[in-house]
């Protein structure tokens, strides 16, 4: 006769899956990932989500709104994408980094004005091809173009042109990306 299911006994089971998938993932990629992060499928994710073919999203990831991401795009962990003040649409090929925020509202208008005004709304567009670096934080409003380069730790709060590498808190444009395909490579202006 089989155990009952008692909490102690859930509990039991979520630790011997999580240590099977954590040996898995150690053992075939060298990596040992949170709980929810190791056993949850983040292509299978994107496919709930509407997501395009083979993008990819980690279960850590908040998701808001309206979000649409393009074919072959990673989202990775512990990212917030926070389209419900406009709507989010991420390109094909783009490496959206661990802990990036994109945000399509915010409020502090609203709250510096005690209330009077209304928080700010805008969607966020970012074309082919883009890499969001780590922690970076992108706001209402912002249209990224395609083959740009975000450093990690940046503010975007303005639009970034094409092929265009910005860096800083807010960002600014600290280089270009120039060729294609196997011929892409990263040019930054000299600090002179």
């Amino acid at each position: 006769m089989d155990e009952p299911l008692t909490p102690e006994r859930f509990a039991e089971l979520l630790r011997a899956s999580y240590l099977a998938a954590d040996e898995r993932l150690r053992t075939e990629y060298q990596r040992s990932l949170p709980f929810q992060d190791a056993l949850f499928d983040r292509w299978e994710r994107a496919r709930r989500l509407g997501f395009a073919p083979d993008a990819s999203i980690y279960n850590s990831a908040a998701v808001f709104g309206e979000v649409s991401v393009g074919t072959a795009t990673w989202i990775g962990p512990n990212t917030l994408l926070d389209g419900s003040g406009g709507g989010i649409e991420i390109g094909a090929h783009c490496s959206v980094s661990s802990g990036v925020h994109i945000y399509t509202h915010d409020t502090v208008l609203w709250a510096l004005s005690g209330g009077t005004l209304q928080r700010k709304q805008a969607p966020v567009r970012i074309g082919d091809c883009v890499y969001i670096g780590s922690q970076s934080v992108i706001a209402a409003g912002v249209t990224i173009g395609s083959r740009c380069v975000v450093a990690a730790n940046s503010f975007v709060n303005a639009d970034v042109p094409d092929g265009t590498i910005v860096g800083g808190t807010p960002a600014r444009k600290i280089g270009s990306v120039v060729g294609e395909g196997g011929q892409v490579r990263m040019v930054f202006d000299s600090g002179g």
